[in-house]
């Protein structure tokens, strides 16, 4: 249970997050900027991310319940939200979304990018608040897998953070046509993910 636990928030934040995917957005975004800066501008949106996440993650069952919608109602609906943000990636929609806030963002000279659009929504976006309150309700209270589920956080936000730093690297390595079929690949693994929350959440209904 531990494991399975273990791989299913891992594989669902890091798809849904993408790190690797954002190296490109992250140059585009930074363009311009000292290394230092750059280096302080990745530092700063994955630790506002990684508390957006952690925060969701804490909270986020218990705003269910004070809203009084059930786990399963939101499952379905965090399913569907998920199937969306993996329908872009599949079709190429999300890249170009990316892009484009990133050229605004360098365009309007925003006071702090770590903020927006890096940790948001970039980072932790609507999918990701999603994914992790999903995860959360997948623990039920048990304090040993929420304790897991925000350690999984603090892996992908220090894996963003790394491909922040060697983001000149990776976009190199990868080149576009790397890039498109990354993104592609993790879409629909997402994208399958997401159906099962769906499932999950279909099943739990007719099974109360």
């Amino acid at each position: 249970m531990l494991l399975g636990y273990s791989v299913s928030a891992l594989l669902t934040l890091f798809v849904v997050v993408d790190p690797i995917g954002l190296a490109p957005t992250f140059l585009a975004v930074t363009d311009g900027l000292p290394r230092a800066a750059r280096s302080s501008v990745g530092m700063r949106a994955s630790f506002i991310a990684g508390a957006i996440l952690v925060g969701a993650a804490l909270v986020g069952n218990w705003l269910l319940d004070t809203l009084e919608i059930s786990l399963a109602a939101f499952r379905i609906a965090g399913g569907l939200l998920l199937f969306a943000t993996a329908s872009e990636m599949v079709f190429g929609v999300r890249m170009r979304r990316e892009g484009e806030e990133a050229e605004q963002a360098v365009e309007e000279r925003a006071r702090d990018i770590a903020a927006f659009p890096l940790a948001i929504p970039l980072l932790a976006g609507p999918g990701a608040i999603t994914a992790s309150v999903l995860l959360a309700g997948r623990a039920d209270g048990n304090l040993l897998l929420l304790t897991i589920l925000v350690v999984v956080v603090v892996l992908i936000v220090v894996s963003c953070l790394v491909t922040f730093i060697f983001a000149e690297r990776i976009s190199g390595v990868l080149g576009r046509t790397g890039n498109i079929v990354l993104s592609r690949l993790l879409g629909v693994l997402l994208a399958a993910l997401a159906v099962q929350y769906v499932v999950d959440g279909i099943r739990a209904i007719f099974g109360s």
